[in-house]
Parts: C-alpha cells; sequence; structure tokens
C-alpha cells in the first residue's frame, strides 16, 4: 500500500502532462478499489466432463440460453431460463422481437402485442423441425433428455408471462412434461431473483438481480442436475478474466457482439488437479446486465458461483458489449441486431460459434504442472516470459493479478506457478 501511495504522489506530479497523468492516475486509483488491476488471460482447459454441460440466462440472456440448448442439443443436458422465450422466437426481426417476443418497443412508435400464443409456437416448432431436418441445428431428439426449469415474473413488464407460458408450450412439443418446469412469483419483475441481494423484487433496474427470497440459480441447478451439496458460503475458488477474441475468426470480439474479455469461475477442486472431471454451467447475463453495465454484480452476486463451489462445477460467464444504433443495451443476438447474421440462431451463428469454442476449450484435457515451480527474476523478465503483465508501467501476476511493483529491469521478484495461468508472489527455495 505504501508503495501505491508513492505512485498516486508521482502520478500527480505528471498532472501537467495531462494525458499521460490522467491515464495513470485512473490506473492507481482503480488497482486501489481492486475494480481494474485485471488483465484476460488465455482460457484454460480444465478438462470439464463433455456429458454434464448446462445453460441458463436473463431475458436476451434467456432467449440465448434456449438458442444455444436447441441448436446444440446433444451436449446440453439442460437450461434454466428466467424471462426468456421460445426458439428463434423473433424470426429475425427486431419488430417481431420488440412486439411479440418482449414488450421492448419504442413508445408512440410500437405497441406491444404479447398475449396468449402471441409467439406463435406451432410456427416456431416447425421452424425447429426444418432446422434440424436441413443439419443446422442438432436433432430435436437430442431435447428430449433436457431438463428445464423456467421462471416467469408477475409483474414483468419486459418480458411478460404469456411469453414464458409459450415457452412452456414449445418445450411440450419436445420434452415430457414432467422434466419442464414453470416456476412464477406474483411480486418478480423483469429480474433475476436471489435471496438477498440486489433490488426489491418488484423494483425494474440495475443491475437486475433483486432479493426476492428465492436462490435462482441453486434451483435451476437442482432441477438439471438433481440433488447437490449445499451451496459453499464462502467460495474458495477463483474468477478468471479471459479473452475472448481469440475465440471469435476476426480476432476482434466487438465484430460479434461481444465484450474483450469474459468470465469463468473455477472451484479449487476443478482448477489443476488431474483424474477430477467438473461439470460445466454456462450463465448468459441479460442486457444491461454485462460487466461493463453492472461490473462484477452478476459474476459475483447472482449465486452461481456458491453451488459451483461445492459440486465441482465451472461456471463460464460470457459477456457482451453495446453497439452504438445496433445493439445500445448489450443484449445477446438473438433477432439478428446487426442484420448480417442469418446464421444467429443456429449452430453457424457468431456468438453461438464464439461460445461454443469457449465451451470447447473448456473440456481441453489439461496439464499438470510440478507442484511447486518458482521463478525468481526481474520483473521486465516475468513480463517477458508471460508469468506477468504490464498495466500503466506496474507490473502484476497473471492469475492472481498481486503488484509486483515497477515493470523495470531493477525490481526482483519471486513467483510460484499454482496453475496453468496463474502465478502468486512467494519465496522460492
Amino acid at each position: 500500500m505504501h508503495l501505491l501511495r508513492l505512485l498516486i504522489s508521482f502520478t500527480c506530479s505528471l498532472i501537467r502532462h495531462q494525458a499521460l497523468g490522467a491515464v495513470l492516475l485512473s490506473a492507481v486509483i482503480a488497482c486501489l478499489s481492486g475494480t481494474a488491476c485485471a488483465a484476460p488471460v488465455s482460457l484454460p482447459g480444465l478438462h470439464v466432463d463433455n456429458t454434464q454441460t448446462s445453460v441458463s440466462g436473463l431475458s436476451s440472456g434467456g432467449f440465448m440460453a434456449v438458442q444455444f440448448s436447441v441448436a446444440y442439443s446433444s451436449s446440453i443436458v439442460g437450461a434454466g431460463i428466467i424471462a426468456g422465450g421460445p426458439y428463434y422466437c423473433a424470426q429475425g426481426e427486431v419488430d417481431i422481437a420488440t412486439t411479440r417476443c418482449s414488450c421492448t418497443g419504442i413508445p408512440f412508435f410500437s405497441t406491444c402485442e404479447v398475449g396468449p400464443g402471441s409467439t406463435n409456437v406451432d410456427r416456431l416448432a416447425t421452424i425447429t423441425k426444418s432446422a434440424a431436418a436441413e443439419g443446422k441445428i442438432d436433432a430435436v431428439s437430442g431435447m428430449r433428455a433436457q431438463r428445464l426449469w423456467l421462471f416467469s415474473g408477475g409483474r414483468d413488464s419486459v418480458v411478460p408471462p404469456p411469453v414464458m407460458q409459450d415457452l412452456q408450450a414449445y418445450y411440450h412439443r419436445f420434452v415430457p412434461a414432467a422434466q419442464v418446469r414453470l416456476v412464477q412469483d406474483a411480486r418478480a419483475e423483469h429480474t433475476f431473483p436471489t435471496e438477498s441481494f440486489g433490488n426489491d423484487c418488484g423494483e425494474l433496474g440495475s443491475p437486475y438481480l433483486s432479493k426476492c427470497g428465492i436462490d435462482t440459480a441453486g434451483e435451476l441447478l437442482k432441477w438439471i442436475y438433481g440433488p447437490l451439496n449445499p451451496r459453499s458460503n464462502s467460495p474458495g475458488g477463483r474468477i478468471i478474466e479471459f479473452d475472448q477474441a481469440e475465440f471469435v475468426d476476426s480476432g476482434r470480439a466487438s465484430d460479434v457482439g461481444l465484450a474483450d474479455s469474459g468470465f469463468a469461475y473455477v472451484p479449487a477442486a476443478c482448477d489443476n488437479r488431474p483424474g477430477t472431471r467438473c461439470r460445466l454451467h454456462v450463465a448468459f447475463h441479460g442486457c444491461r446486465q454485462n460487466a461493463s453495465t453492472v461490473g462484477d454484480d452478476f459474476v459475483r452476486h447472482a449465486g452461481y458461483n456458491e453451488w459451483a463451489d461445492a459440486n465441482r462445477m465451472v461456471i463460464l460467464y460470457p459477456q457482451t458489449t453495446s453497439r452504438f444504433l445496433r445493439n445500445p443495451n448489450a443484449c445477446w443476438d438473438w433477432f439478428n441486431f446487426g442484420r448480417n447474421d442469418p446464421d444467429y440462431a443456429n449452430r453457424n451463428g457468431r456468438q453461438m460459434r464464439a461460445v461454443k469454442a469457449m465451451v470447447e476449450r473448456l473440456m481441453v484435457q489439461r496439464t499438470p504442472l510440478p507442484v511447486r515451480t518458482c521463478f525468481t527474476a526481474t520483473n521486465a523478465e516475468h513480463v517477458r516470459a508471460g508469468r506477468a503483465y504490464d498495466r500503466f508501467l506496474l507490473a502484476f501476476a497473471y492469475g492472481s493479478n498481486q503488484l509486483l511493483g515497477f515493470d523495470n529491469s531493477f525490481t526482483t521478484s519471486s513467483l510460484q506457478q499454482t496453475g496453468p495461468t496463474t502465478y502468486v508472489i512467494a519465496a522460492c527455495p
């Protein structure tokens, strides 16, 4: 902390050089608050069980979870949908997305038409079967074994209950009714319900997490997987911030509406433990619920990590970004927001392929590390070797994001490698 105070003093002395001073001061203050010291790393292979993948999501994330679980039905065991709707609900049209699948149209320019049957379930079921017959999505028979947990708020003004009721009817076309559970709560607005974190249950607003006395993450995971160990009250795993660009063909995540960084929660039991197979759950945030908008609220407080920690489960939190005019609310692409991805809802969709590639990366066999691998070197050497990264003249250890000091050839640090991409400050022999 003494070093950081010196850095602030040093940075303030540079204010006369306004551009550099402002950047450095922002960086140091951010590091002091613990909000911006991380740098994305490559998503590691963790050898997760390729037969135990599930998905969930709120709002656009709910629509995306449906989309993903239908298109890749042969490899998804279940889904939790909060305020979503049937597969291909928007049919590639913004007007349908905002008037029949939700009530999100521009006031005075559009009218909400949501009501019983407004999504046209029969047509959507036919489209699903045709897409499968054409090989664009997995065979619909893959859905038959899935377990689906659905939640609808009685006060939801964004995705009103009739849309979720249509989703239930859609699933009944492909999945035994006993495997589909619809939970309706008269108090809830458009939100991801939690036991005690967030807004009042009937309030609409950021971060779209509300204390409704409902452990949504736990309920949907238990429905999908069956009995689980009690959740951990103090998760001991780590949150990885990883580079999403490497999963996009162009190498630019924003080209497909993704943020530069995504996140993954990795329990200690799943982190570099040869012979341990963990489940994987993909949690899709909602519109205006991405990390750039709500910080780490969804990643840390939705409730998934506590269950993951006690049940050997990795949680993947892919992230979107806003795009002026096309997608200002950082929604997932369930309606072809850019008007340039006709495959958005099938296995060739740009966001679909990117998230699927993330899932497949996590399934890759990991390479066990020596029990203790230590490196003593200058901070500049650590950065060049990939054990640390530079941010505004400072060096930080990869994975742990611990501050080493200035990135130069005069300061020496000792780092111990504790995971595939994780280094911590340690006393090396």
